[in-house]
């Protein structure tokens, strides 16, 4: 007779093999984040779905770890524990997308990048840069606002609609030349574009001269991006050619083997 599968005394599902009470502390910590970091117990009790007296006991061990943290509303936030672990894996995101960031290079002869989308904002976590004198750089670990960069739009598609507005704000955003798009509609238009498309384009807004084309990483187990950015009349060249040399099409095939790696 089907039904709830046996749990252990130890807490091991028999089923799965997998340990329930580390299954539900990663789920409350998952569920934290969608959050936005900030949350009260009834409300993780809503998003996770699990019964008040399983969070309260997992919540007091993971504040007793330093995961998460209480502040002085009785509300409950990711701790700073959590830092080392995501400066880690992003270190090792990156090397682990290198051998597919080299492929995008040598394909195109432009920088390739990776990027991932973190409390609002863009951080790169990996690049190589193309052989060519003149060529694009950026550093490892930095950050960026989104609505300027082919990554940062290409990260946003990635978000259902109302989370990408809210994230936007209804302010105008900030520019950084006079092509980049700071009326907040305009930009959700670009985005509902791009996920037709497929792809995105940052054309000189974040820097003048440089164009730069981004597309998601599918399967990533957070909104991730790769992009292919260097002087703007070199990438409308790689634009323009045909057949299966075409930039999208190179890009999308090395975004997909990349997501296949990535995926959990």
């Amino acid at each position: 007779m089907a039904g709830t599968p046996a749990t252990a005394p130890n807490g091991t599902d028999r089923a799965s093999g997998g340990v329930q009470s580390v299954e539900r502390a990663f789920q409350l910590l998952e569920a934290l984040a969608d959050s936005g970091g900030i949350a009260t117990l009834s409300e993780l009790s809503t998003t996770s779905g699990l019964p008040m007296p399983t969070i309260h006991r997992l919540v007091r061990t993971l504040v007793q770890q330093g995961y998460v943290r209480q502040d002085t509303a009785r509300r409950y936030t990711l701790g700073p524990r959590l830092i080392r672990l995501g400066e880690t894996s992003g270190r090792l995101l990156g090397s682990w997308a290198r051998p597919y960031l080299a492929e995008l290079m040598e394909a195109t002869g432009e920088t390739a990048n990776l990027a991932v989308l973190e409390g609002g904002e863009v951080v790169y976590v990996g690049q190589v840069q193309s052989r060519r004198s003149m060529r694009m750089f950026t550093e490892v670990g930095r950050r960026v606002q989104p609505h300027c960069t082919g990554v940062g739009k290409a990260l946003l598609a990635q978000l259902p609609e109302q989370e990408a507005r809210a994230l936007l704000g209804p302010a105008p955003l900030q520019a950084h030349t006079p092509y980049t798009a700071t009326e907040p509609q305009a930009l959700l238009e670009q985005l509902a574009v791009a996920r037709e498309s497929g792809f995105v384009v940052d054309d000189q807004e974040q820097e003048i001269g440089v164009r730069c084309i981004a597309v998601a990483v599918p399967g990533a187990p957070t909104p991730t991006a790769l992009s292919v950015s260097g002087p703007e009349a070199r990438i409308r060249a790689l634009e323009t050619q045909e057949g299966s040399a075409a930039l999208v099409p190179v890009m999308s095939r090395v975004a997909a083997k990349l997501g296949q790696v990535l995926a959990p």
